[in-house]
């Protein structure tokens, strides 16, 4: 049945063992990530992001890693999907969150330069918990102003449920969180939406990134994002740069931040303070 449905609906399926061996992977995936859970075995892991005006930092993208006892680390594109389709993302999404908080409270009682931290937030974390208040105990309860955190969401969000977004974004900004779109450019959302949604920057997706400036349309589509975005009143980060040349484009072009490979990998708190450090 549950076949059937992947496949489209208004189907049918024969069955065949595989699907048992698929539901078995499941249901260990799922108990793993239980415990996982329970465990605390996730930790947040930074990835900078740079202001191409001046070369300071802006800040980073904070990237949840599961630190599983027997596996090892486990990127997010193995274990994401299930969370997502079990609920376990919004338990993880307040884990991410409070270790995130932690780790900005021991920057700032350190006095180091951090920026801004943007958390990737999951559309079940807006549309069935209580967002704006988990976040609000979290600066709370580490005393941090909200101007600290970035929240990104997706297009998909956006097209799920645009009048609770709406609603769960205002909010955040009146807070002093900024917001932003992650992904821009690779959804099916409405261009109308970006003038009625309460966000503040916009994430040039790495697909329209990685042949600049060599291709022709991404140079068009990265221009006119940035265009588009300065119009509106956004700040524009693109994400996926991996070379001096992207980065002297993207400059060129105007664009405000940058966030990849060619200014630092994704890495642990302790190796984010660490370059930190080192840039101070």
């Amino acid at each position: 049945m549950y076949g059937a449905k992947e496949g489209g609906r208004n189907d049918y399926r024969f069955y065949q063992p595989e699907m048992t061996l698929r539901a078995q992977e499941r249901l260990n995936g799922e108990r793993f990530l239980r415990r996982a859970v329970l465990n605390h075995e996730f930790e947040v892991w930074y990835q900078p992001k740079i202001n191409l005006l001046d070369n300071t930092v802006a800040g980073a993208e904070a990237l949840v890693r599961w630190r599983d006892p027997l596996q090892g680390l486990i990127f997010p594109g193995e274990f994401i999907p299930l969370a997502e389709n079990t609920g376990l993302i919004i338990q993880i999404g307040e884990q991410v969150i409070e270790m995130v908080c932690r780790d900005i409270r021991r920057w700032a009682d350190l006095q180091i330069v951090h920026g801004v931290i943007a958390i990737n937030v999951a559309p079940l974390q807006i549309d069935r918990s209580d967002f704006v208040e988990t976040l609000k105990s979290a600066l709370r309860a580490f005393d941090l102003p909200a101007h600290v955190l970035e929240v990104e969401v997706t297009e998909s969000l956006m097209m799920a449920s645009p009048e609770h977004s709406r609603e769960v974004l205002a909010t955040l900004q009146g807070l002093g969180v900024t917001t932003s779109i992650d992904d821009f450019g690779t959804g099916y959302s409405s261009l109308a939406y970006l003038k009625l949604l309460p966000i503040d920057h916009l994430k040039i997706d790495r697909s329209f990134i990685s042949d600049l400036p060599n291709d022709s349309r991404d140079v068009a589509i990265t221009k006119t994002i940035v265009e588009l975005g300065h119009a509106l009143g956004f700040k524009i980060i693109a994400e996926g740069v991996e070379t001096e040349a992207q980065h002297s484009f993207l400059k060129q072009t105007g664009c405000d931040q940058a966030q990849g490979y060619l200014y630092g990998r994704p890495m642990p708190a302790a190796d984010y303070e660490a370059w930190l450090n080192g840039r101070q």
